[in-house]
C-alpha cells in the first residue's frame, strides 16, 4: 500500500521469508485463505502482480482481495479483468471490495463492476464496517448471486459515522473494534449471507501497543466467537424463522 511504516512481508521475492512461512504453516496447521491487496489503481499494471499470485497458490491461497481506486471506469474493468485471468492461472479467484474511502464505495458501485467484468472468478468481499458506513440496505444482499459471495470481513465500530475521509480512514485502518463492542449489526448482516469464511479484519494500534499481537490476536478470536454464539441468524423472511450463525470455515 505505500503506507509509512509499512511492514515488508514481500514473500515473491524474500526466500527466506517464504520458506519460514510454509514453515509456520505447516508447524501450526493453520490454512491461508486469502492474500491482499490487488489495488486497481491508474499507476499500477496488475501483470506486477503475477509474482505474488503464483507466490499465494503456492502457500495454498483461494482468493485475493481486490478495490478499485481509479475514476477511469472503462480501464478499471480492463484492469479487473486482466487480474481475474492472472489469478485464474494460479487456481485463484478475485474478491471485490467496496472501500469507503475508495472509488468504488458502495455495494452497487461493486455490482455494477462486478457485472461489467463479469468473469466467472469475481466475486465480492462484504466488510460489514464499510457495509455499515456506505448505509447499504440489508435488502440489498438479497438480489445477488449467492455464488458471488465469497467471505465476509467481521469487526465492530460505533453507530456513528465519520463525516471526512480522513477520519474514515483513520478508524478505518488502526482503530476498529472487537465484535459486541460497538453498534454494527453484524448478525443481521452475516445472516443475509450463505454460508461463507469469515475473517476477523480488526486493526486497532492503541490495544497492539497496550497488548501486543498475539494478546490482541486471541482477543479478536475470543470476542467473535463469544458474539457468533450468542446470536442467531434473522432471516426476516416470513415463515423462514431462524437458523444459527454458520461458516463453512470455523474461525
Amino acid at each position: 500500500m505505500g503506507l509509512a511504516d509499512e511492514p515488508n512481508y514481500d514473500l515473491a521475492r524474500n526466500g527466506a521469508m517464504r520458506r519460514e512461512t510454509k514453515g509456520a504453516l505447516r508447524s501450526t496447521g493453520l490454512q491461508l485463505h486469502d492474500i491482499e491487496l490487488a489495488r486497481i489503481a491508474d499507476n499500477v499494471d496488475v501483470k506486477t502482480y503475477a509474482p505474488a499470485l503464483q507466490t499465494a497458490a503456492e502457500l495454498g491461497a483461494r482468493r485475493v482481495i481486490a478495490s478499485v481506486w481509479t475514476a477511469r471506469r472503462n480501464f478499471a474493468i480492463d484492469s479487473l479483468a486482466e487480474l481475474c485471468e492472472l489469478a485464474a492461472k494460479a487456481r485463484l479467484s478475485v474478491s471485490l471490495e467496496f472501500v469507503t474511502w475508495a472509488e468504488v464505495a458502495s455495494l452497487q458501485q461493486a455490482l455494477d463492476v462486478r457485472r461489467a467484468v463479469n468473469h466467472s472468478n469475481l466475486g465480492l468481499l462484504i466488510d460489514v464496517l464499510h457495509f455499515h458506513r456506505s448505509r447499504v440496505r440489508l435488502e440489498e444482499l438479497d438480489t445477488i448471486p449467492r455464488q458471488w459471495f465469497h467471505f465476509a470481513h467481521v469487526c465492530d465500530a460505533p453507530r456513528e459515522i465519520p463525516s471526512t475521509v480522513d477520519e474514515l480512514i483513520r478508524t478505518g485502518r488502526e482503530a476498529r473494534l472487537y465484535p459486541g463492542e460497538g453498534q454494527i449489526d453484524i448478525a443481521r448482516i452475516v445472516g443475509r449471507l450463505p454460508a461463507i469464511p469469515y475473517s476477523l479484519e480488526i486493526p486497532n494500534l492503541a490495544r497492539v501497543r497496550e497488548l501486543g499481537y498475539a494478546e490482541h490476536a486471541r482477543r479478536c478470536l475470543e470476542s467473535a466467537r463469544a458474539y457468533f454464539s450468542a446470536h442467531s441468524r434473522p432471516t426476516d423472511r416470513a415463515g423462514s424463522g431462524t437458523s444459527p450463525i454458520a461458516t463453512q470455515d470455523p474461525l
